[in-house]
């Protein structure tokens, strides 16, 4: 019985994992083992099927044959919401907010996501000082406190890639993916984004793809 209530070896785990859009095999027998808190990059040329892969171990896209294993759980078939609320979340490459949406807003929004908001009225109000005092916690974590009411699309392409880590964090996963978080960026909102993304993510699981190896030395 004590086994069953033990705490998993790896926080993700890929076992054979392939995927085949028609004839053609795009992720072939995939391998990996991720323990919690470990921080792990992939890295390869453009085609080499890394979105796919993040795809995949996300809910986007079902594995031809292969298991994704999630906090010591088979997620295969599982809907991308529902394998957030099991422990993963992910950013990606491209930004993923609210433009039209305060960054408190944005944050708000996501926090409720990950509590299973469903927009009943009773829920909400039940939620709201919580959701609140959370988006203020993310605010300060990923330094946008002072631009609280500013709206996402008048931020820089750093800050906004910041909210998204906000977002992606907002729901306390413990598994985060980013799909090459730094694309985009100068060397010197690279060098601080680093510095951010490793106070956020400390002691969670990271698994990143990344093109730039000073960014995968940087984080792995």
């Amino acid at each position: 019985m004590a086994a069953d209530n033990a705490t998993p070896a790896y926080a993700l785990e890929l076992r054979d994992l392939r995927k085949s859009f028609g004839k053609t095999e795009i992720i072939r027998g995939a391998n990996l083992v991720v323990a919690p808190g470990e921080r792990v990059a992939i890295i390869g040329p453009n085609g080499a099927g890394k979105s796919t892969l993040f795809n995949l171990i996300s809910g986007r896209f079902a594995p031809t044959s292969g298991d994704v294993i999630l906090n010591g759980q088979r997620i295969n078939g599982l809907a991308p919401y529902e394998i957030n609320r099991k422990g993963l979340s992910r950013s990606f490459q491209i930004t993923n907010i609210f433009p039209k949406l305060s960054v408190f807003e944005n944050l708000r929004c996501g926090v409720l996501w990950s509590m299973g908001y469903k927009y009943t009225f009773l829920r909400f109000l039940s939620n709201l000082h919580d959701a609140n005092q959370r988006a203020k916690e993310l605010m300060e974590m990923i330094k946008l406190d002072k631009k609280c009411d500013t709206l996402a699309m008048n931020l820089t392409y750093a800050e906004q890639r910041a909210l998204e880590i906000g977002i992606t964090i907002a729901g306390g996963a413990n598994v985060i993916l980013l799909d090459e978080p730094t694309a985009g960026m100068s060397k010197s909102e690279t060098t601080r984004f680093i510095h951010l993304i490793k106070e956020v993510t400390e002691g969670r699981t990271l698994l990143t793809v990344e093109h730039d190896m000073g960014v995968v030395f940087g984080l792995a």
